[in-house]
């Protein structure tokens, strides 16, 4: 078997996630598992790195596959972005040895989560940002996002169904810039669970609008109850990097 690494790049706006559900193929896996199933003449799973929400983009998804025949690099990502929509496009396809798996291999995620800040919205990045109208405090929200850097019990921040699984995660760094009304807040971690990300941004929203005090998140982690709270809108929230080991790459 010979196994192939994709870079991904989509606009979530209008699936249902990354994963495929079922037999519905209106999902960023479905749709690419479909053209190299089209292209392979038989049916082709792929893996991704992270399983993106409903409505959230990806500037670097990435995923892998096997074929029973070597092809070229070249010839597969002509035929993918021939055949693929608009809003899915693939950047780039590399042979990695066979042990290579996209989950199972990730050392980091990056994921960025934009909001624009400004009374009036903006029409060129309203489907690509959260549009809150009062004026965030900065400092107070830079000052608040300390509290969730290293490794912490995150049941509080997600959604996550399953009690079988870890809640444990790492955070690395949380970074917040503001330029001309809009903010980026970047999360880099070892790995994040379902909803973790807009739940962590949907507290920093609450604090820099004044709704939600900075000394109440420890508490909020230390309960590991999930709590009712603002989270952040999907479409503002972009998978931007994942990092390997780099073992099983050739």
């Amino acid at each position: 078997m010979f196994n192939y690494k994709l870079l991904i790049q989509y606009d979530g706006g209008r699936y249902k996630g990354w994963q495929r559900l079922g037999d519905d193929e209106n999902t960023i896996q479905g749709k690419i598992e479909n053209v190299l199933s089209e292209m392979a003449g038989y049916k082709i799973e792929i893996i991704g790195s992270s399983r993106t929400d409903a409505g959230v983009h990806a500037l670097a998804q990435i995923a892998n596959f096997k074929l029973e025949e070597e092809m070229a690099e070249a010839d597969i990502k002509k035929y993918l972005n021939r055949y693929l929509p608009q809003d899915i496009s693939v950047l780039d396809v590399t042979s990695v040895h066979e042990r290579f798996h996209s989950r199972y291999n990730t050392k980091d995620k990056t994921y960025v989560y934009k909001i624009w800040n400004e009374e009036h919205t903006n029409p060129f990045i309203r489907k690509h940002s959260m549009h809150v109208e009062k004026n965030l405090d900065l400092e107070e929200m830079k000052e608040a996002s300390k509290h969730f850097i290293g490794e912490h019990d995150f049941t509080a921040f997600s959604n996550a169904k399953s009690k079988k699984k870890s809640m444990v995660r790492e955070i690395y760094s949380i970074e917040l810039e503001e330029k001309a009304g809009l903010i980026e807040i970047s999360i880099r971690g070892n790995g994040f669970l379902y909803n973790m990300v807009r739940k962590i941004v949907g507290i920093l929203i609450e604090v820099g609008l004044g709704k939600q005090e900075i000394h109440s998140i420890a508490g909020m982690l230390k309960s590991k109850e999930r709590f009712p709270a603002l989270m952040a809108e999907p479409q503002g929230l972009f998978l931007e990097k994942i990092s390997f080991s780099s073992k099983n790459l050739k």
